[in-house]
């Protein structure tokens, strides 16, 4: 079955299927019951044509657009271009000078022409009434006048389904509807034969079991549905950086409003559209919204933002202008958020299961009916009433075709795929709790299949709450005090301290403002916020720094180059690059530095040896190392001109602790037992990176520890002898750690799991079977290429997420070998005693209530299995792993044969084992033979908890969900076999028939334990 289903079923990966695989599986499903239902969690391939239909027209609008703008460009300058706009009345009375409409208009056309008529982005902003220093006045007001001219930043959702529509879908299900006009039949047949209500009772037992079904599954549906919409919430929680009333703030982006100045830095998605006040080498990918890969640039010449836009380098300030289903992007996530989500690999396997067993089931009611009916017309020739057929014949014939039906509901396992849904929502839902958020569901299961991690270091392995402790400025390594500040100032010249702090506040993507409480905040990542608040601690005033000189050009630090670089014009004129970076890297551009009397000389040997000697003693004691140089270029820079690579002045070095987190080693060493590689992927200092590793228990003595430069160059053969063996990748490069998460995958088979903060991080996160971006440091463009997104950043929350998705994989595994059971015992029972004694055991009603309990009710139970500590000691199942096992077909034999033995007896022997005669003897018989099987069932789903361990029972009272599952099944089963025989075709037993009933059921746990001591292969 695994070949078969390898082969049909094995194309749709757990990330970036190919549209022939979705659509290919799909039409090898043809034995469907329910399609709204099979298929409600799977892709809606045909919105996500219209999303890429969508995607082109803009690709093409937007060109045109540009080309028009190009044009009026040459015509603009020198024209006297007067304004024929006049705002609406409504508009006006409300305190704006320009509409929705027009403000829309000039940025999705890309419409040069209408902003310079309107006076520039300043009078815009002016006719939007805010101000593109201090933001909009944030009176409740003013902000409500607002939301009713601009409207508000929310797009056009599906309204979600009330509990009535998943009864309507539920009730779409084919065998159901074939079983229902059966019932009614039946009720016309009965009611004219036997009068009511007599007649009645069979149409309305079976009426009552579809009822029973539908909403059973209708309210596990909804539930999951629920579950599925607070994830959904979850997942659109985007907030951005604003200024309202002077002073900058936090707000989710649905909160934006036209005239709001939104603060943008590389990594941030572009939340609205917009228009660029001012920032610093600004590119701008697009490919989101028109598929055009190429980067833009945004500058005053061109200052279109369009929302859902990324930036893809560079920081600046923007001034909102359209929101929420006003812009392309609202338009296009209207049709996106229809798409749903790839199906996962286990939800197409399953299906494929749940096909090849739909088309033996199909045949067996096929032939089960031609034998039933056979039998009846054999009866009739026999007793010569061949040509004389009744009303009692016809009810005979209608229940021969409803047990034919009924085995084809029983056969065809709809709950399989669904399980797979159910076990997802619920973990995904617990995993919230665990501050971890699963963006796509495949993730949830494949993360249990890892095999290897490749972590970041800042932030994941470390706390990221750093602070500076030490630095070498003018030669001298000093300890940084927080509490005494004049101690460090009186031990360096003034003239390098006002040349450091000058540095620290002008080279910075940080910044230090005013928040709503009107508090000093840092702003920035924690890097810059260290060396901030290493700044104040030096008496040094930003704001004052900042006004003193002018920032030309702005070239952000980003992972390949290491480095960050800011060029000032001086007040006394001319201008001066600040720069600052990875240590190495830094000192090797300088060839000057700042002496101990505060004079700058020529960096020879013994001190260049003596920069290089501090740099490995502050990373040997696993302090981050950045080093500060600045140059002075004369009086002459063009705004084009590249920043000078090389000639800079070394101001210092200082050192950054960042202590490692609580639970990290526990966590790394719970990985190693469940055979996960951690690998540590770092752009740090080789010496820093290792101390850390080794504190951890990530570098072992047997592990190697490599610079991103020399993996570079490093020739296949090279690689495939060196990766295994790879612990640590220092200075690495996103493209290292690409390399790297491709070879683990293609060459080495591995499922691997890398996390990433940064937008340069995004192709890493894409190749990888899992992707986790880190939810506090990471960027908006590293969240979107991610499959799950860490809130804490924390490894120890990577650690449950692989716990929680290995327990996915076994709870459907769990309930895969319960229902294959079911399936299998229900199958052979109806059909070989239809060929053997003409009639089935087990009726409509009956084959209807053991569907729900293995299919709704087993998945509820079994799929919802907390995971236990126990599940990180087993090895992974990795990329090769057969998902129906050896160890489950074992399961599955063993318990079918021996529940099969069990019925053939009380179907053979069953009237003399219990001395039963008279008129009832074969009723009484029935409801024996349908007790026992729903108690075999109840004790097998027992037994199914653990597929190799003896003790099933240990834990179980801690799974409330479980617990009520089998409480809810034994009682209706009371009540069914006790009170509702009239309609369920049964009659009250004795208390010796129930006890042997419940027996029989009981031994098949210890006949369970001893299939458990069965070796069997892996494979």
């Amino acid at each position: 079955m695994e070949s078969y289903l390898n082969e049909n079923f094995g194309d749709v990966k757990p990330k970036n299927s190919s549209e022939e695989a979705l659509q290919r599986w799909r039409k090898l499903c043809w034995i469907v019951k329910n399609r709204k239902r099979r298929f409600r969690f799977t892709a809606n391939l045909s919105k996500r044509f219209e999303a890429e239909a969508i995607r082109r027209s803009n690709q093409e609008k937007f060109r045109v657009a540009v080309l028009v703008s190009q044009a009026a460009l040459q015509f603009i300058h020198g024209l006297n271009l007067s304004s024929e706009y006049e705002a609406p009345e409504e508009v006006k009375a409300a305190g704006f000078q320009i509409c929705a409409e027009e403000c829309g208009s000039i940025v999705e056309g890309h419409d040069l022409k209408k902003l310079k008529i309107h006076g520039g982005v300043e009078n815009i902003a002016a006719k939007l009434s805010t101000s593109i220093n201090d933001g909009i006045p944030t009176s409740e007001h003013l902000i409500n006048e607002r939301k009713r001219i601009y409207g508000i930043n929310k797009f056009t959702e599906t309204p979600p389904r009330g509990f009535w529509v998943f009864v309507w879908e539920a009730l779409q299900d084919t065998t159901l509807m074939i079983l229902g006009i059966c019932a009614l039949v039946s009720l016309l047949v009965g009611i004219t034969v036997e009068g009511w209500p007599k007649g009645a009772y069979d149409g309305l037992g079976i009426v009552l079991s579809i009822l029973l079904v539908v909403f059973v599954t209708a309210t596990s549906d909804y539930k999951q549905s629920l579950q599925f919409r607070d994830l959904d919430k979850e997942k659109k929680k985007i907030s951005v950086q604003v200024t309202r009333d002077g002073l900058r703030q936090k707000i989710s982006i649905f909160d934006l409003l036209p005239g709001d100045i939104v603060h943008l830095a590389i990594g941030d998605q572009v939340p609205a559209d917009g228009l660029f006040i001012c920032g610093f080498s600004v590119l701008i990918n697009e490919s989101s919204l028109t598929g055009e890969s190429e980067p833009v640039n945004v500058n005053a010449a061109n200052p279109f933002l369009l929302s859902g836009t990324k930036v893809q380098d560079g920081s600046c300030k923007m001034l909102v202008t359209t929101v929420g289903m006003r812009t392309q992007w609202g338009k296009l996530m209207a049709t996106l958020s229809e798409g749903g989500d790839d199906e996962t690999p286990l939800q197409v396997k399953l299906n494929g299961v749940a096909t090849i067993i739909g088309k033996v089931g199909l045949y067996f009611a096929v032939v089960t009916f031609a034998v039933l009916v056979q039998g009846l017309f054999s009866r009739k020739l026999q007793e010569g009433t061949h040509w004389n057929w009744s009303g009692d014949d016809a009810m005979e014939m209608l229940e021969f075709f409803a047990i034919a039906v009924t085995i084809v509901v029983v056969a065809v396992p709809e709950g399989l795929p669904l399980a797979v849904t159910l076990s997802l929502a619920f973990a995904m839902k617990k995993m919230m709790n665990d501050k971890a958020l699963v963006r796509h569901l495949a993730a949830c299961e494949t993360m249990g299949s890892s095999t290897s991690i490749c972590s970041d270091k800042t932030g994941t392995l470390t706390t990221n709450h750093m602070t500076v402790v030490k630095t070498c400025i003018c030669e001298e390594i000093e300890e940084v005090d927080n509490s005494d500040k004049s101690s460090f100032r009186s031990a360096v010249p003034e003239s390098a301290v006002k040349i450091l702090l000058q540095s620290i506040f002008n080279n910075t993507g940080g910044d230090i403002v005013k928040n709503k409480d009107n508090r000093i905040e840092i702003l920035g990542t924690p890097t810059e916020t260290a060396l901030l608040e290493f700044g104040l601690l030096l008496g040094g005033d930003f704001q004052a720094e900042r006004k003193a000189s002018k920032i030309v050009k702005v070239e952000p630090f980003n992972s390949a180059k290491k480095r960050m670089g800011v060029v000032i014009e001086l007040p006394e004129g001319g201008f001066r690059v600040h720069s600052k970076g990875a240590s190495e890297i830094v000192l090797a551009a300088c060839d000057k530095v700042i002496d101990s009397k505060g004079d700058v000389v020529p960096l020879d040997e013994q001190l260049t040896n003596h920069l290089q000697n501090t740099i490995e003693l502050f990373a040997s004691e696993a302090l981050r190392t950045l080093c500060l140089a600045y140059m002075d270029i004369g009086t002459e820079f063009s705004v084009d001109n590249a920043i000078p690579l090389k000639g800079y002045t070394c101001i210092g070095i200082v050192g950054i602790k960042d202590p490692v987190r609580p639970g990290v080693k526990e966590s790394v060493a719970i990985c190693r037992s469940a055979g996960i590689t951690v690998r540590m992927v770092t752009g740090d200092n080789i010496n820093t990176a290792k101390a850390i590793a080794r504190e951890i228990g990530i570098l072992t003595d047997n592990g190697i520890a490599i610079e991103g430069p020399e993996f570079r160059e490093k020739s296949e053969e090279e690689l495939h002898e060196l990766i295994p063996k790879i612990q640590v990748m220092a200075r690495s490069s996103p493209m290292d750690k690409h390399t790297l998460v491709k070879h683990l995958r293609t060459t080495f088979g591995e499922v691997v799991a890398v996390t990433g903060d940064g937008t340069n991080d995004a192709p890493a996160l894409h190749e990888a079977d899992i992707g986790l971006a880190m939810g506090i440091a990471g960027t908006e463009v590293a969240k979107e290429s991610a499959d799950v997104i860490i809130l804490d950043d924390n490894f120890s929350t990577i650690v449950t997420v692989a716990k929680w998705g290995r327990s996915v994989y076994i709870n459907i595994q769990k309930f895969v070998q319960f229902q294959l059971t079911v399936n299998v015992v229900a199958l052979i029972v109806n059909f070989s005693s239809a060929c053997l004694t003409g009639n089935a055991p087990l009726t409509a009603v009956q084959l209807l209530w053991v569907n729900m309990i293995m299919d709704t009710l087993g998945a509820l139970a079994l799929a919802t299995e907390p995971p236990t500590d126990e599940l990180m000691k087993r090895s992974p199942v990795g990329r090769k792993g057969n998902f129906i096992s050896n160890v489950m077909w074992r399961n599955i034999l063993g318990q079918s044969v021996y529940q099969f033995v069990v019925i053939w007896y009380l179907q053979t022997r069953g009237k003399a084992a219990f001395h039963l005669d008279g008129p009832d003897s074969e009723l009484i018989l029935n409801t024996l033979i349908f007790n026992s099987f729903v108690f075999c069932q109840v004790f097998n789903e027992i037994s199914s908890r653990e597929m190799e361990k003896i003790n099933v029972v240990k834990g179980i009272l801690k799974n409330h969900v479980f617990v009520a599952v089998l409480s809810c099944t034994v009682i209706f089963q009371i009540v069914i076999v006790e009170f509702l025989g009239t309609f369920a075709s049964t009659c009250p037993l004795t208390w010796q028939q129930w006890f042997v009933s419940i027996l029989f059921g009981f031994l098949g746990m210890p006949i369970a334990a001893a299939l458990k001591l069965i070796p069997v292969g892996s494979n």
